[in-house]
């Protein structure tokens, strides 16, 4: 996990500009909607969906943990598919990555009040959700120093990351089911698994609705509705698995998992809605033109026939009445 999180951040750092970044930080929309999408929307919504099915506090943990990361790089490969703003999607998946060095513990620590007196709660280790956080900040400054010196290199390095990405969640899923069974899989109440299906799917329409209240363009509207629903289920894992005793966490270490198949399968779905409308609406508007340009053409046709037609017998009625003078005269 630990290996696959540094990867990853690694192409993320190299598929930051830093031009791209300038022009960003002089008009900070990215910014303002990874703040506003991760750090209050999501956490908003997960502290809200664990009181809404009534979550014991080692539950609602997970699910608070998972809602407080930053965006995943899952949404820059689905901001590609569905012909997204890919440097709004870079830029919100990097800005929401350093602000959770400060913003994460913080919400952690709000939402988390609910259920303070709990063990799991008091034992919440901020400082080493830091500690984590601020160790992948390094190889995203290690990626971004990299395009600045070697562009070759950092094209080829974004494409492992996202391919990693992919890998890591397919062993994770397979070495967790293979290690733990599916005995781990019947001890996680349905409660839980109602939250990782609603919980991407209600980020992607708040998304979605943030987006269109800043009246952004459609392409826009669609990358900002990946970036809020995807999170960075990888740091997730690794913080629950590196903080967390499993006597303690116990079967909650599969909530992430399960935010990522489902977040993936409702990606999935967005991205192959997106493919039939995009079509059907293409075939519809080259289907129209056609129409119209065949109109205007037969209408064309028919004007330019009627005025030779006119033309012609004008010229011979009056070719015919010059002629017939003519001839009568010799």
């Amino acid at each position: 996990v630990g290996l696959g999180l540094c990867v990853t951040m690694l192409g993320l750092g190299c598929a930051v500009e830093l031009g791209q970044l300038g022009q960003q930080l002089r008009r900070p929309v990215g910014l303002l909607l990874a703040l506003l999408g991760q750090f209050v929307a999501m956490p908003l919504l997960a502290f809200l969906l664990a009181l809404i099915f009534a979550l014991d506090e080692v539950a609602a943990v997970a699910v608070l943990l998972c809602g407080c990361c930053p965006g995943g790089n899952l949404s820059n490969l689905m901001s590609v598919l569905v012909d997204g703003d890919m440097n709004l999607s870079i830029i919100m998946t990097a800005s929401s990555t350093l602000l959770a060095l400060f913003l994460m513990p913080l919400c952690l620590w709000i939402y988390s009040r609910y259920w303070i007196n709990t063990a799991v709660v008091q034992l919440l280790p901020l400082g080493a959700v830091s500690l984590t956080l601020g160790s992948t900040l390094l190889p995203i400054g290690l990626g971004v120093l990299i395009r600045y010196r070697h562009p070759r290199a950092a094209d080829l390095l974004v494409k492992i990351s996202l391919w990693s990405l992919l890998v890591t969640l397919v062993i994770l899923f397979i070495l967790t089911g293979t290690m733990l069974g599916p005995d781990l899989l019947a001890q996680i109440p349905a409660s839980v698994y109602a939250i990782a299906v609603l919980m991407p799917l209600a980020g992607y329409a708040l998304g979605y609705g943030l987006a269109t209240v800043f009246k952004m363009p459609p392409h826009c509207r669609r990358t900002v509705s990946l970036e809020t629903g995807c999170q960075n289920v990888q740091l997730c894992t690794a913080i629950l698995k590196l903080t967390f005793s499993p006597e303690l966490i116990g079967s909650m270490y599969m909530f992430p998992l399960l935010y990522a198949l489902f977040q993936s399968a409702e990606a999935g779905l967005f991205v192959l809605a997106y493919k039939m409308y995009g079509r059907d609406s293409y075939k519809q508007d080259t289907l129209g033109e056609e129409e119209d340009t065949d109109i205007s053409y037969k209408k064309l046709k028919e004007e330019e026939v009627a005025d030779i037609s006119y033309g012609t017998v004008t010229t011979e009625e009056h070719n015919s009445i010059q002629m017939e003078p003519t001839q009568t005269a010799l």
